[in-house]
């Protein structure tokens, strides 16, 4: 993805709505995952029809989320996608100033929090098959901490700087082509305030 922005920050209800249905946010997730794909590849990987992927992938393109690659094969009638940016954000402030976003964003985060537990639950169901090494590598962890706002965002930045640097480490093994033992990882994280 070199001169391709690093972070797209989605502030435009258009973009937000486009990403935010299921089967755009998993096809998404799963083109991030592969960086280059085919809407025919997708479609095997969702048992959807490859029209309706096309379809989802084009409106995904519309909104600038993702974008056409370089053809990874002789056949010229594939056409390949890759995700336009490094990765997407979505900030509650963008989202405020109307009760239309508002809703929309609520909405937004619900669906990517049932799809990121529903990747979760189907880990742990697979997890015996996992092997011993990835199952001690494994996290479950809730911690119970007393912040401010102030702290919790200098927590989240550190956080995120430190799983860019190994996003980048996995990227470049894998271009190194140090693929031995390298999985997917999912790593989900929520810091939020609540009262008891």
């Amino acid at each position: 993805m070199t001169g391709k922005e690093r972070d797209r920050r989605i502030t435009d209800l258009g973009t937000l709505k486009a990403l935010a249905h299921p089967l755009r946010a998993q096809l998404y997730r799963l083109l991030y995952v592969a960086r280059t794909a085919t809407a025919s590849q997708l479609a095997e990987q969702v048992d959807e029809a490859v029209s309706l992927v096309s379809y989802h992938l084009r409106k995904l393109a519309d909104h600038g989320l993702i974008e056409e690659a370089d053809p990874r094969s002789e056949d010229g009638r594939e056409r390949w996608w890759q995700p336009a940016s490094e990765g997407v954000s979505i900030h509650d402030e963008d989202f405020q100033d109307a009760p239309e976003k508002v809703a929309a964003h609520t909405a937004a985060s619900r669906l990517f929090y049932e799809q990121r537990s529903e990747l979760y639950r189907r880990h742990l169901d697979e997890r015996p098959h996992w092997g011993a090494e990835w199952n001690s590598a494994s996290v479950d962890s809730e911690y119970l901490v007393r912040l401010t706002a102030p702290e919790l965002s200098e927590l989240s930045d550190q956080v995120h700087a430190l799983l860019k640097k190994y996003t980048e480490k996995g990227r470049a093994a894998d271009a190194a082509g140090d693929t031995e033992g390298r999985e997917n990882v999912a790593l989900h994280l929520y810091g939020f305030p609540f009262r008891v």
